[in-house]
């Protein structure tokens, strides 16, 4: 027995001393020389440290914050919960049809590879069914659920007004986002704007885009919420007849009834005006305690999201901005429910409050957003690697948490990175990348190696595939 313990003993202090090799090797890349690096390596069965440096340091993680917004609300709403936008008369004015929204990403999603246009048919269908004939009817989209800020105060310009930062609201359409499509065959002139799908009413674009011969796509459109106004700058690729760049829709709420009042009408129902809740809700602030613009009268259909496991699992694996900010926001609107308290910051607030009565040391995490986007967010490889064992060890929402990452090597935004390699399809993780800033945070589990890690670099001086490759290499080196 003593001389099992003793070669037990030898074994861990060699293990140690190469885990340490590992880390320094890694710490001392080329590519990292001026970086800030933070990491983590947790035996996810005892609990302990494996290896780690800088490991309560703050660092920005990029989309690896992710995995804490998607955490927080599988263990707050459950891996069923669903969003439910119903469609109803308003109590005071039977020709008034409601649509209630409330804060479903997934609206005419381009994410689950359904017909877009399936939520307007069916709406119509339904409605065709209990309105009368020849009588005009308005609608009025609820969209206020989360207020109309729509976008984290932390976002640089450079991101406003592009897909990818779209903002988020109580109604959501088509991701909240439109291709912006030109013809680019005339290589002595700008681009030549063709459309946008879909068609939005007054939108204008100030053209500042040149052309490319290096087929990249370097486009970016410019423009806050609420705004018709967009400047396109940047470059694309010359010599096409059609090629596009997508934009954020500025009002999503207008746009959702706007379309469905042609489906309507399509359908043989007479529509009228169509609003949205933007302007009472802006009044509002200036008379509280005045009357609510509208009451919700009997209901004549509701549209039920796809559950949240399904949600998570697009947020996680495809890095989806727009379906994380709506899940910090829904966070948020459940611990306030009043619309005019803000729900970005009531949902960061929750989250931090949550993990802190879980026994964890939230004094490094910063969240000005729920996807990463902002620059400002901030977060230690400690806190990663505690909440990623937590999720393993204790969560009831431990197979759809993990079912959401994923594999490397082989899907979503870790296809390329592992492959080909004895870990390929043993790591799953979420990957986290702005501009100097390049992350990675997940399980590594290997027969009866289980380990969670955080690996977080910040302003590396060489190139970002250079960082991934020592990454790997670090890894691998586990």
């Amino acid at each position: 027995m003593q001389r099992t313990l003793i070669l037990y003993a030898l074994l861990c202090v060699a293990f140690t001393a190469q885990s340490q090799t590992v880390l320094q090797k890694f710490i001392d890349h080329p590519a990292l020389k001026h970086a800030s690096v933070g990491v983590s390596v947790v035996d996810m069965t005892t609990g302990k440290p494996v290896v780690e440096n800088d490991a309560d340091k703050s660092l920005t993680p990029a989309s690896v914050l992710k995995l804490i917004t998607t955490a927080t609300a599988l263990e707050l709403l459950g891996e069923n919960y669903r969003y439910k936008t119903d469609v109803a008369r308003d109590a005071d004015d039977p020709t008034r049809i409601l649509v209630i929204g409330s804060g479903d990403p997934t609206l005419a999603s381009e994410a689950f590879h359904g017909n877009q246009n399936l939520f307007f048919i069916t709406i119509a269908d339904a409605l065709k069914k209990v309105l009368q004939p020849g009588k005009e009817y308005t609608l009025y989209v609820v969209d206020n659920l989360f207020g109309y800020n729509g976008i984290s105060p932390e976002w640089t310009w450079i991101d406003m007004g592009n897909y990818y930062a779209a903002g988020a609201y109580g109604i959501s359409v088509f991701d909240n986002s439109y291709r912006l499509f030109f013809n680019t065959t005339d290589r002595n002139s700008c681009p030549r704007i063709l459309r946008t799908e879909p068609q939005i009413n007054g939108l204008t674009f100030r053209n500042e885009l040149s052309l490319n011969n290096t087929g990249r796509d370097n486009g970016y459109i410019y423009g806050v919420p609420f705004s018709s106004d967009r400047a396109v700058r940047g470059n694309i690729p010359a010599g096409r007849t059609e090629f596009s760049i997508k934009g954020d829709i500025p009002d999503p709420g207008l746009l959702l009834g706007e379309t469905l009042a042609i489906y309507l009408k399509q359908a043989g129902m007479q529509i009228g005006k169509v609003e949205t809740t933007r302007e009472d809700y802006l009044a509002g602030h200036c008379t509280p305690g005045a009357k609510q613009p509208y009451r919700a009268g009997q209901v004549l259909c509701t549209h039920v999201s796809p559950p949240l496991k399904d949600i998570v699992r697009e947020v996680n694996v495809e890095s989806n901005n727009h379906y994380a900010e709506h899940l910090i926001r829904i966070i948020g609107r459940k611990s306030k429910h009043d619309v005019y308290a803000d729900a970005l910051e009531a949902g960061t607030t929750y989250v931090s409050d949550y993990w802190k009565k879980r026994g964890f040391d939230a004094t490094s995490l910063q969240m000005y957003d729920g996807s990463g986007l902002a620059p400002q967010n901030a977060v230690s490889a400690q806190f990663l690697t505690q909440l990623l064992v937590y999720m393993y060890n204790t969560s009831e929402n431990t197979s759809s948490f993990i079912g959401s990452l994923p594999k490397a090597g082989q899907e979503g935004t870790l296809k390329n990175f592992m492959g080909n390699i004895r870990y390929s399809g043993k790591i799953v993780a979420k990957s986290g990348s702005i501009g100097g800033v390049q992350c990675y945070a997940g399980y590594l589990v290997d027969g009866n190696k289980k380990y969670a890690f955080a690996v977080m670099v910040n302003k590396f001086n060489g190139t970002r595939p250079q960082v991934r490759g020592a990454i790997e290499q670090f890894l691998q080196g586990l």
